[in-house]
């Protein structure tokens, strides 16, 4: 099969709206139930077919921030490729997103995700538990663009304290973020090929509290995924999966 059809997804606005607005796409309202909150964005770039998804704001706690975590993320996923697959079907998903990681800047793809705080101490529930899922291959991906590959680690904390550590070392962890195991997740239940796109925001042996790097570094991770994201759909437009 040729790509030509590519769902991403991002679960902060910020990090998808440079993105959104560089390669012009638009809204789709009618995408997602009306009951829920997430965002869609479609258009094209070159030959390819493009749906943005985001996780929208937190309502049922009347917060107004952007639904982040697993929960929000699975679902957003799982609606999207549910909608595509009556319509038009996605070819490959990309999960596209910030992550804590060694290097401030780096832009790391995904050889695989795992969960570090899904702890199920019973036996035959612990690889449950953990939830490793392998990323689609895209080895001649990271070679033409010089990114690094390595494993995504999941868990719905910002911070980590040291039994995650323990748990994200065994996980061969490159990079944490809070949504990538679930997305896979999701994407695995319609069968369609995922891997994730993940720039460094905050430095994992950082003297600064998770928070403030984060939220420090966020609009310099949205811009790095902005001139990061073009690049990845120019080469996996219009090849086969074996290919990337």
């Amino acid at each position: 099969m040729t790509i030509s059809n590519v769902v991403i997804a991002i679960a902060m606005e910020a990090e998808a709206a440079p993105f959104v607005a560089h390669l012009g796409l638009q809204p789709d309202k009618s995408f997602f139930p009306t009951e829920t909150p997430f965002h869609a964005f479609r258009g094209k770039h070159n030959d390819c077919d493009l749906t943005v998804i985001t996780n929208g704001k937190d309502e049922v706690h009347g917060t107004g921030v952007d639904n982040v975590g697993t929960v929000p993320a699975a679902m957003a996923t799982f609606l999207a490729l549910q909608k595509m697959k009556a319509d038009d079907p996605a070819h490959l998903l990309i999960n596209a997103g910030t992550a804590r990681g060694p290097t401030l800047g780096d832009v790391f793809l995904t050889t695989a995700v795992a969960n570090h705080d899904r702890r199920i101490a019973i036996p035959d529930f612990t690889p449950y538990g953990i939830g490793r899922i392998e990323s689609t291959s895209v080895e001649n991906l990271a070679a033409h663009l010089d990114y690094k590959l390595g494993v995504c680690t999941t868990g719905n904390s910002l911070d980590f304290h040291e039994l995650d550590t323990h748990h994200m070392l065994e996980n061969d962890a490159s990079v944490k973020d809070m949504e990538a195991a679930a997305i896979a997740w999701a994407s695995e239940m319609w069968d369609v090929p995922h891997f994730g796109v993940k720039v460094v925001t905050d430095i994992v042996d950082g003297d600064k509290p998770s928070h403030e790097e984060f939220l420090e570094n966020l609009g310099t991770a949205a811009k790095s995924l902005q001139s990061a994201l073009p690049k990845v759909i120019d080469f996996v437009c219009e090849k086969k999966h074996d290919e990337l």
